[in-house]
């Protein structure tokens, strides 16, 4: 009779943000202690629309972040992609098993993606050769997270067991709802709703002039596969996402520009 084998814990890095302390990130750490061993490597405080920016010309500082006097994970001074090579380059022993980025307050859909700073952190990851995943809740209200950490820890132990292709990760967007009201899951792909942007003019104390950034999305997104639609349709969304922004198809018709004669 063959001795059964000890399953080995899964070593998972977890990042956002919205920062350490957001409630989303502890919700999924809290569900992903249950499959692994989690190290929690976070901004230190608010990092949202940030996108892949990373710090080079000021130090990083890292402090202990404790939660209701209880060791949670290391407070990092710098963006989401700062966090990630941080933690695999120079604090941790052994490389993740596996990226989980989030759980995002808020929608991380279509044009969104490329702003996003928990999207980021998964692409990030995945540059590193980690399999990665980004988790939204697609509200900016009260939020319950629990449903959506959840589904991200049964997400997690399926690409443990199934991998992600090298160049992909997974971008995940979850409708606020209770899991009754959720339709089911959607493989999608990136859709094309955008922010119409624009520019509250305002008066400070001193009365002088300063800007702040308002807007609400356009969605034009009426296709089934695309994530924005079906997030407002109860639906959670799965997008793979690759980081190589590369248009093959305009390579071809490029070749008959004559480029050559630009020289």
């Amino acid at each position: 009779m063959k001795a059964k084998t000890k399953k080995r814990k899964l070593n998972i890095l977890i990042c956002n943000d919205d920062g350490i302390d957001a409630p989303g990130i502890y919700a999924l750490a809290q569900e992903l202690k249950n499959i692994g061993s989690i190290t929690v490597v976070a901004p230190d405080r608010q990092q949202s629309a940030i996108g892949h920016a990373i710090t080079i010309n000021s130090p990083l500082r890292v402090k202990q972040f404790y939660k209701s006097g209880k060791f949670f994970g290391h407070a990092v001074e710098g963006t989401p992609a700062d966090c990630v090579k941080l933690a695999v380059k120079a604090m941790l022993k052994v490389k993740p098993d596996l990226l989980v980025s989030g759980i995002n307050h808020g929608s991380n859909t279509a044009i969104s993606i490329i702003y996003s700073g928990t999207v980021s952190a998964a692409t990030e990851g995945t540059i590193l050769g980690i399999p990665s995943i980004a988790i939204s809740l697609t509200t900016f209200g009260r939020a319950d997270f629990s449903y959506a950490a959840k589904f991200a820890r049964k997400l997690a132990v399926l690409i443990s067991k199934n991998g992600l292709p090298e160049g992909t990760f997974l971008n995940v967007n979850i409708p606020p709802l209770k899991a009754s009201q959720i339709r089911g899951v959607v493989v999608t792909r990136q859709g094309k709703a955008r922010w119409d942007d624009s520019f509250d003019a305002r008066r400070d104390p001193a009365n002088k002039e300063y800007y702040w950034l308002t807007g609400s999305l356009e969605n034009v997104d009426n296709e089934r596969n695309a994530d924005q639609w079906a997030v407002t349709n109860n639906y959670i969304s799965v997008t793979p996402i690759q980081y190589d922004l590369t248009d093959y198809a305009m390579i071809d018709v490029m070749e008959r520009w004559s480029m050559q004669k630009l020289k």
